[in-house]
């Protein structure tokens, strides 16, 4: 391989099948597991894996296009950092040497030619918002759990298309719960947003606008769009009659007249694909 290419810069033509994605990311969780190093998914492919019962909608609202990965998203902890770049070299990767100057303790970017990238966040995710891992991928394999799916999802302070039809599955294919075990963990989320005005602010505005623009899906039935209003409408209450600090609610009065998120530079987006529609597909 002679030289770096984006997603957007390999023709469909060359593009791995939905499955090649699939089985890569679930191999390399299994093989770092017997080498004792945690490995999550996370992302798109990380609610695909969670929601096969409701993998129909997936393809009503074009989510499963010929790009619907374009690449994989990976978690672990800090510790296993060294140990993760022979891993992934041995499965056929390749280092991108700037992207480890830059990111390297917190992320790494590999390339090959089976997959075309593979990027890999260390302890955080940090976006428009930040969301920590700690002692949260055990809890899950071989994804991180709903609630940080969710999380990464509703993070977003301008959200694509992609990002939102995978809210919409995800959403639909959970219940708002107590704990992890199939459910969205309305505790974990809380404890993120209610002690993080700005993140709290973003979220509760994504998951709003979501649950107003359901009808504008013309492929979600009836049952789909009360089963996900109902559910977004549940989390909303239960973070709003949820007790705040002091540090939130003074962060609350200044509102959007101060930034609330931070900014992504271009390596941020770098897998993020051009907007899509919400009209019905053809």
């Amino acid at each position: 391989m002679d030289k770096f290419r984006l997603p957007s810069e390999i023709s469909e033509e060359e593009w791995p099948s939905p499955s090649t994605f699939i089985e890569e990311a679930k191999a390399s969780v299994k093989e770092a597991e017997d080498k004792g190093i945690v490995l999550r998914i996370m992302g798109g492919m990380a609610i695909y894996l969670h929601s096969q019962e409701h993998k129909h909608l997936w393809k009503k609202l074009g989510r499963l296009g010929k790009k619907v990965f374009t690449d994989i998203d990976f978690v672990s902890y800090g510790k296993f950092r060294g140990q993760l770049l022979s891993f992934f070299k041995n499965r056929g990767f390749m280092i991108n040497q700037r992207m480890l100057y830059y990111y390297g303790k917190h992320r790494q970017i590999y390339y090959g030619e089976k997959i075309p990238m593979v990027e890999i966040f260390y302890d955080k995710l940090q976006m428009n918002h930040t969301i920590d891992y700690k002692k949260r991928l055990g809890v899950d394999s071989p994804t991180v759990p709903l609630a940080e799916l969710l999380l990464q999802k509703i993070q977003m302070v301008r959200m694509n298309e992609k990002d939102i039809k995978d809210t919409i599955v995800l959403v639909r294919a959970h219940e708002i719960g107590k704990d992890d075990k199939e459910r969205i963990n309305r505790a974990s989320i809380g404890a993120r947003l209610l002690s993080d005005w700005g993140f709290y602010y973003t979220a509760t505005t994504n998951l709003q606008k979501i649950a107003n623009s359901l009808s504008n899906y013309v492929v979600l039935g009836e049952e789909d769009i009360r089963v996900v209003k109902g559910r977004i409408n549940e989390l909303l209450n239960y973070l709003e009659e949820e007790p705040k600090g002091m540090k939130w609610k003074s962060r609350a009065l200044l509102g959007t007249k101060k930034k609330w998120y931070n900014e992504v530079d271009e390596w941020d987006v770098i897998s993020s694909p051009s907007h899509g529609s919400t009209e019905k597909e053809k």
